[in-house]
Protein backbone atom coordinates (compact mmCIF):
# COMPACT_ATOMS: atom_id res chain seq x y z
CA UNK A 1 0.00 0.00 0.00
CA UNK A 2 1.03 3.01 -0.64
CA UNK A 3 2.44 6.05 1.88
CA UNK A 4 -0.11 9.04 1.82
CA UNK A 5 2.08 12.01 2.41
CA UNK A 6 -0.55 15.45 3.43
CA UNK A 7 1.26 18.76 3.08
CA UNK A 8 -0.36 21.53 5.16
CA UNK A 9 -0.38 24.49 2.60
CA UNK A 10 -2.04 28.15 2.87
CA UNK A 11 -5.08 28.37 0.49
CA UNK A 12 -3.82 31.86 -0.52
CA UNK A 13 -0.24 32.01 -0.80
CA UNK A 14 1.04 28.27 -0.83
CA UNK A 15 4.40 27.20 0.11
CA UNK A 16 6.16 26.87 -3.47
CA UNK A 17 8.37 24.07 -2.02
CA UNK A 18 5.47 22.10 -0.78
CA UNK A 19 3.74 22.66 -4.18
CA UNK A 20 6.84 21.52 -6.05
CA UNK A 21 6.95 18.13 -3.81
CA UNK A 22 3.81 17.30 -5.10
CA UNK A 23 4.36 18.61 -8.33
CA UNK A 24 7.27 16.71 -8.86
CA UNK A 25 4.59 13.40 -8.06
CA UNK A 26 2.62 14.88 -11.11
CA UNK A 27 5.09 14.85 -13.92
CA UNK A 28 6.46 11.53 -12.36
CA UNK A 29 3.21 10.14 -13.31
CA UNK A 30 1.93 10.00 -9.69
CA UNK A 31 -1.51 11.21 -8.09
CA UNK A 32 -2.12 14.26 -6.19
CA UNK A 33 -5.41 15.43 -4.86
CA UNK A 34 -5.43 19.17 -4.27
CA UNK A 35 -7.85 22.21 -3.17
CA UNK A 36 -9.98 23.84 -6.14
CA UNK A 37 -12.65 26.34 -4.95
CA UNK A 38 -15.36 23.89 -5.37
CA UNK A 39 -14.30 20.13 -3.92
CA UNK A 40 -10.88 18.27 -3.63
CA UNK A 41 -9.67 17.35 -7.11
CA UNK A 42 -7.48 14.19 -7.66
CA UNK A 43 -4.60 15.07 -10.14
CA UNK A 44 -2.79 12.86 -13.07
CA UNK A 45 -0.95 14.62 -15.79
CA UNK A 46 -3.91 14.83 -18.04
CA UNK A 47 -1.09 13.86 -21.34
CA UNK A 48 0.22 10.88 -19.99
CA UNK A 49 -2.17 7.76 -20.44
CA UNK A 50 -0.70 5.59 -17.50
CA UNK A 51 -0.90 8.20 -14.79
CA UNK A 52 -4.74 9.01 -15.92
CA UNK A 53 -5.63 4.96 -15.67
CA UNK A 54 -3.94 4.80 -12.28
CA UNK A 55 -5.98 7.80 -11.75
CA UNK A 56 -9.32 5.76 -12.36
CA UNK A 57 -8.26 2.75 -10.67
CA UNK A 58 -7.51 4.76 -7.34
CA UNK A 59 -10.76 6.42 -7.12
CA UNK A 60 -12.38 2.72 -8.35
CA UNK A 61 -13.85 5.33 -10.86
CA UNK A 62 -15.69 3.67 -14.16
CA UNK A 63 -13.48 4.24 -16.99
CA UNK A 64 -16.44 5.67 -19.18
CA UNK A 65 -16.75 8.66 -17.11
CA UNK A 66 -14.26 11.53 -18.27
CA UNK A 67 -12.50 13.92 -15.82
CA UNK A 68 -12.07 16.95 -16.27
CA UNK A 69 -8.45 18.71 -17.41
CA UNK A 70 -7.32 21.49 -15.22
CA UNK A 71 -5.34 24.04 -17.08
CA UNK A 72 -3.34 27.56 -15.46
CA UNK A 73 -3.81 29.80 -18.58
CA UNK A 74 -6.24 30.13 -21.49
CA UNK A 75 -3.25 28.99 -24.03
CA UNK A 76 -3.45 25.52 -22.77
CA UNK A 77 -6.90 25.33 -23.96
CA UNK A 78 -5.85 25.52 -27.69
CA UNK A 79 -3.36 22.33 -27.25
CA UNK A 80 -5.94 20.25 -26.06
CA UNK A 81 -8.96 21.69 -27.87
CA UNK A 82 -9.02 20.89 -31.96
CA UNK A 83 -12.32 23.75 -32.31
CA UNK A 84 -12.83 27.08 -30.06
CA UNK A 85 -15.92 28.38 -30.90
CA UNK A 86 -15.65 32.10 -31.00
CA UNK A 87 -18.02 32.67 -27.86
CA UNK A 88 -15.53 30.35 -25.40
CA UNK A 89 -13.22 32.78 -25.63
CA UNK A 90 -15.82 35.71 -24.14
CA UNK A 91 -16.97 32.95 -21.61
CA UNK A 92 -13.11 31.94 -20.68
CA UNK A 93 -12.15 35.46 -20.21
CA UNK A 94 -15.72 36.48 -18.17
CA UNK A 95 -15.54 33.16 -15.93
CA UNK A 96 -12.25 31.73 -15.47
CA UNK A 97 -10.38 31.39 -13.31
CA UNK A 98 -13.53 30.45 -12.00
CA UNK A 99 -16.15 27.12 -11.34
CA UNK A 100 -17.46 26.70 -15.27
CA UNK A 101 -16.08 23.92 -17.17
CA UNK A 102 -16.10 24.05 -21.07
CA UNK A 103 -16.83 21.43 -23.55
CA UNK A 104 -14.53 21.23 -26.90
CA UNK A 105 -14.02 19.00 -29.57
CA UNK A 106 -10.79 17.52 -28.28
CA UNK A 107 -7.32 17.85 -30.35
CA UNK A 108 -5.23 14.11 -31.08
CA UNK A 109 -2.76 14.97 -28.27
CA UNK A 110 -5.39 14.35 -25.59
CA UNK A 111 -4.89 10.32 -24.82
CA UNK A 112 -8.25 8.65 -25.04
CA UNK A 113 -8.17 7.61 -21.56
CA UNK A 114 -8.33 11.54 -20.55
CA UNK A 115 -11.21 11.72 -22.56
CA UNK A 116 -13.09 8.35 -22.14
CA UNK A 117 -12.29 7.81 -25.59
CA UNK A 118 -14.88 10.25 -26.84
CA UNK A 119 -14.58 13.05 -29.35
CA UNK A 120 -14.52 15.96 -26.99
CA UNK A 121 -12.78 16.98 -23.73
CA UNK A 122 -13.74 18.87 -20.77
CA UNK A 123 -11.59 21.68 -18.78
CA UNK A 124 -11.91 24.41 -17.06
CA UNK A 125 -8.91 26.75 -15.13
CA UNK A 126 -9.82 26.92 -11.05
CA UNK A 127 -10.13 29.50 -9.23
CA UNK A 128 -7.39 29.02 -5.93
CA UNK A 129 -4.11 29.62 -5.81
CA UNK A 130 -2.98 26.17 -4.57
CA UNK A 131 -4.49 24.35 -7.79
CA UNK A 132 -3.26 26.96 -9.98
CA UNK A 133 0.30 26.77 -8.48
CA UNK A 134 0.30 23.24 -8.55
CA UNK A 135 -0.66 22.45 -12.47
CA UNK A 136 2.01 25.89 -13.15
CA UNK A 137 4.52 23.96 -11.32
CA UNK A 138 3.53 21.10 -12.61
CA UNK A 139 4.08 22.13 -16.15
CA UNK A 140 1.20 20.53 -17.88
CA UNK A 141 -2.36 20.22 -17.70
CA UNK A 142 -3.74 18.17 -14.97
CA UNK A 143 -6.84 15.65 -14.91
CA UNK A 144 -8.80 15.98 -11.97
CA UNK A 145 -12.01 14.22 -10.66
CA UNK A 146 -13.29 15.27 -7.70
CA UNK A 147 -10.68 12.97 -4.67
CA UNK A 148 -13.32 10.71 -2.94
CA UNK A 149 -13.63 6.67 -3.66
CA UNK A 150 -16.11 6.96 -7.30
CA UNK A 151 -20.04 7.31 -6.00
CA UNK A 152 -19.30 8.67 -2.43
CA UNK A 153 -20.29 12.59 -1.76
CA UNK A 154 -17.22 14.76 -3.08
CA UNK A 155 -14.72 16.14 -0.96
CA UNK A 156 -15.23 19.66 0.52
CA UNK A 157 -12.15 19.02 2.80
CA UNK A 158 -8.37 16.87 3.11
CA UNK A 159 -9.79 15.12 6.12
CA UNK A 160 -12.31 13.46 3.72
CA UNK A 161 -10.04 12.52 0.93
CA UNK A 162 -7.56 10.99 3.61
CA UNK A 163 -10.87 9.08 4.58
CA UNK A 164 -11.52 7.67 1.28
CA UNK A 165 -7.80 7.44 -0.40
CA UNK A 166 -5.57 7.28 2.15
CA UNK A 167 -3.21 4.46 0.91
CA UNK A 168 -4.52 4.85 -2.42
CA UNK A 169 -2.51 7.86 -3.50
CA UNK A 170 0.61 9.29 -3.30
CA UNK A 171 -0.21 12.86 -1.64
CA UNK A 172 -2.56 15.53 -0.86
CA UNK A 173 -2.43 19.41 -0.68
CA UNK A 174 -3.77 20.71 2.31
CA UNK A 175 -5.37 23.78 1.62
CA UNK A 176 -7.74 23.77 4.33
CA UNK A 177 -11.98 23.87 3.36
CA UNK A 178 -13.45 24.50 -0.39
CA UNK A 179 -15.42 27.68 -0.59
CA UNK A 180 -18.20 26.74 -2.75
CA UNK A 181 -19.04 23.10 -1.99
CA UNK A 182 -20.14 21.78 -5.25
CA UNK A 183 -18.39 20.97 -8.56
CA UNK A 184 -17.93 23.50 -11.05
CA UNK A 185 -20.74 23.62 -13.78
CA UNK A 186 -20.00 22.14 -17.29
CA UNK A 187 -21.25 24.04 -20.55
CA UNK A 188 -20.60 21.94 -23.44
CA UNK A 189 -19.77 24.27 -26.26
CA UNK A 190 -19.59 21.68 -28.95
CA UNK A 191 -22.90 21.75 -29.63
CA UNK A 192 -25.47 24.48 -30.72
CA UNK A 193 -26.88 25.56 -28.63
CA UNK A 194 -24.42 25.43 -26.05
CA UNK A 195 -26.30 23.12 -23.35
CA UNK A 196 -25.41 22.32 -19.47
CA UNK A 197 -24.87 19.36 -18.66
CA UNK A 198 -24.20 19.54 -14.93
CA UNK A 199 -25.41 23.16 -12.92
CA UNK A 200 -22.75 23.99 -10.59
CA UNK A 201 -20.56 27.20 -9.39
CA UNK A 202 -21.65 29.15 -12.34
CA UNK A 203 -24.99 29.65 -12.47
CA UNK A 204 -27.83 29.35 -15.01
CA UNK A 205 -28.65 32.97 -14.12
CA UNK A 206 -25.27 34.12 -14.78
CA UNK A 207 -24.58 32.08 -17.82
CA UNK A 208 -27.73 33.83 -19.40
CA UNK A 209 -26.19 37.14 -19.20
CA UNK A 210 -23.38 36.25 -21.45
CA UNK A 211 -24.97 33.68 -23.63
CA UNK A 212 -27.97 34.56 -25.71
CA UNK A 213 -29.09 30.87 -26.11
CA UNK A 214 -28.07 28.03 -23.67
CA UNK A 215 -30.35 24.55 -23.13
CA UNK A 216 -30.05 22.97 -20.03
CA UNK A 217 -29.60 19.02 -20.98
CA UNK A 218 -32.81 16.87 -19.44
CA UNK A 219 -30.44 14.89 -17.27
CA UNK A 220 -30.21 18.09 -15.43
CA UNK A 221 -33.98 18.96 -14.41
CA UNK A 222 -34.36 14.96 -14.53
CA UNK A 223 -36.58 13.15 -11.84
CA UNK A 224 -36.06 9.42 -12.63
CA UNK A 225 -32.81 7.42 -14.06
CA UNK A 226 -31.81 8.91 -17.65
CA UNK A 227 -30.09 6.20 -20.32
CA UNK A 228 -27.16 7.89 -21.08
CA UNK A 229 -24.79 6.47 -23.87
CA UNK A 230 -21.93 9.12 -24.01
CA UNK A 231 -20.94 11.04 -21.12
CA UNK A 232 -19.36 14.61 -22.20
CA UNK A 233 -19.55 15.74 -18.44
CA UNK A 234 -18.93 14.04 -15.07
CA UNK A 235 -22.10 13.05 -12.94
CA UNK A 236 -24.35 12.22 -15.48
CA UNK A 237 -23.66 8.13 -15.61
CA UNK A 238 -23.33 6.12 -12.21
CA UNK A 239 -24.28 6.71 -8.80
CA UNK A 240 -22.82 9.74 -7.45
CA UNK A 241 -22.67 11.73 -4.17
CA UNK A 242 -24.49 9.19 -2.17
CA UNK A 243 -23.97 8.67 1.69
CA UNK A 244 -23.96 5.01 2.69
CA UNK A 245 -27.66 5.17 3.96
CA UNK A 246 -30.27 5.53 1.39
CA UNK A 247 -31.76 8.87 0.67
CA UNK A 248 -35.46 10.23 0.24
CA UNK A 249 -35.74 13.57 -1.27
CA UNK A 250 -38.87 15.77 -0.36
CA UNK A 251 -40.36 18.04 -2.83
CA UNK A 252 -42.94 20.49 -3.07
CA UNK A 253 -44.37 23.25 -1.07
CA UNK A 254 -42.59 23.89 2.67
CA UNK A 255 -44.98 23.12 4.50
CA UNK A 256 -46.37 20.16 2.61
CA UNK A 257 -42.51 19.03 3.13
CA UNK A 258 -42.40 18.95 6.44
CA UNK A 259 -45.66 17.12 6.85
CA UNK A 260 -43.98 14.63 4.53
CA UNK A 261 -41.05 14.31 6.53
CA UNK A 262 -42.69 14.04 9.76
CA UNK A 263 -44.62 10.82 8.18
CA UNK A 264 -41.90 9.16 7.36
CA UNK A 265 -39.64 9.45 10.20
CA UNK A 266 -42.71 8.04 12.23
CA UNK A 267 -42.85 5.14 9.36
CA UNK A 268 -39.51 4.43 9.76
CA UNK A 269 -39.22 4.40 13.47
CA UNK A 270 -41.83 1.92 13.44
CA UNK A 271 -39.42 -0.58 11.51
CA UNK A 272 -36.96 0.25 14.23
CA UNK A 273 -34.72 2.64 11.91
CA UNK A 274 -32.11 5.20 12.58
CA UNK A 275 -33.66 8.10 10.36
CA UNK A 276 -31.77 11.11 9.42
CA UNK A 277 -33.02 14.46 8.70
CA UNK A 278 -31.65 17.33 6.45
CA UNK A 279 -33.19 19.90 7.00
CA UNK A 280 -32.87 23.50 6.74
CA UNK A 281 -32.59 26.78 9.45
CA UNK A 282 -35.93 27.56 9.21
CA UNK A 283 -37.13 24.18 9.50
CA UNK A 284 -35.05 21.74 11.23
CA UNK A 285 -36.51 22.74 14.88
CA UNK A 286 -39.89 20.75 13.77
CA UNK A 287 -38.16 17.10 13.45
CA UNK A 288 -37.97 14.70 15.82
CA UNK A 289 -35.24 12.42 14.58
CA UNK A 290 -32.63 10.34 15.35
CA UNK A 291 -30.18 12.59 13.85
CA UNK A 292 -31.31 16.13 12.34
CA UNK A 293 -28.46 18.10 10.53
CA UNK A 294 -29.39 22.32 9.04
CA UNK A 295 -27.94 22.92 5.72
CA UNK A 296 -28.30 26.61 6.46
CA UNK A 297 -30.90 29.14 5.46
CA UNK A 298 -33.46 28.69 2.51
CA UNK A 299 -32.65 31.88 2.04
CA UNK A 300 -28.84 31.38 1.14
CA UNK A 301 -28.70 28.76 -1.56
CA UNK A 302 -24.63 29.33 -1.37
CA UNK A 303 -24.50 28.19 2.11
CA UNK A 304 -26.64 25.36 1.53
CA UNK A 305 -23.97 24.27 -1.31
CA UNK A 306 -21.32 24.83 0.87
CA UNK A 307 -22.76 22.55 3.75
CA UNK A 308 -23.77 20.45 1.67
CA UNK A 309 -21.66 17.34 1.01
CA UNK A 310 -19.82 17.49 4.60
CA UNK A 311 -23.52 16.75 6.12
CA UNK A 312 -24.01 13.95 3.68
CA UNK A 313 -20.53 12.12 5.29
CA UNK A 314 -21.60 13.26 8.31
CA UNK A 315 -24.82 10.96 8.24
CA UNK A 316 -22.70 7.99 8.04
CA UNK A 317 -20.55 8.79 11.32
CA UNK A 318 -23.30 9.17 12.79
CA UNK A 319 -25.04 5.54 11.52
CA UNK A 320 -28.16 6.03 10.31
CA UNK A 321 -30.14 3.74 8.27
CA UNK A 322 -32.00 5.83 6.06
CA UNK A 323 -31.68 9.91 5.07
CA UNK A 324 -34.68 12.17 4.41
CA UNK A 325 -34.02 15.44 3.22
CA UNK A 326 -35.81 18.66 2.47
CA UNK A 327 -35.94 20.15 -1.27
CA UNK A 328 -34.31 23.10 -1.56
CA UNK A 329 -35.09 26.42 -3.93
CA UNK A 330 -33.58 25.89 -7.68
CA UNK A 331 -32.16 29.86 -8.03
CA UNK A 332 -28.31 30.16 -8.66
CA UNK A 333 -26.74 27.14 -6.49
CA UNK A 334 -29.91 25.75 -5.71
CA UNK A 335 -30.03 24.06 -8.62
CA UNK A 336 -26.96 22.15 -8.39
CA UNK A 337 -27.73 21.20 -5.09
CA UNK A 338 -31.12 19.98 -6.13
CA UNK A 339 -29.48 17.68 -8.74
CA UNK A 340 -26.66 16.47 -6.62
CA UNK A 341 -29.47 15.34 -3.93
CA UNK A 342 -31.70 13.78 -6.40
CA UNK A 343 -28.66 11.80 -8.28
CA UNK A 344 -27.70 10.95 -4.53
CA UNK A 345 -30.86 9.27 -3.72
CA UNK A 346 -31.14 7.38 -6.55
CA UNK A 347 -34.13 9.46 -7.65
CA UNK A 348 -36.02 8.28 -4.86
CA UNK A 349 -38.07 11.46 -4.91
CA UNK A 350 -41.37 11.99 -2.59
CA UNK A 351 -43.76 14.34 -4.18
CA UNK A 352 -45.37 16.07 -0.81
CA UNK A 353 -48.97 18.06 -0.85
Amino acid sequence: MKQTVVLKVDSQQPDIEKVRVAANIIREGGLVAFPTETVYGLGADALNSKAVTALFEAKKRPIDNPPIVHVENISDVYRLAEQIPPKADQLMKEFWPGPLTLVFKRSETVPDVTVAGLDTIAVRMPQHAVALALIRESRGPIAAPSANLAGKPSPTSAEHVFNDLNGRIDAILNGGPTRIGVESTVLDLSVEPAMVLRPGGTSLETLKMILSDVKLHPFVVTEKELAIENTRSPGMKHRHYAPKAPVIVVEGMITAVMATVKLLIANYWLQDKRVGVLATAETAWAYEADVVKSLGSRRNVDAIAANLFRLLREFDEEKVDIIITESVPTEGLGLAVMNRLRKASGYNIVKAG
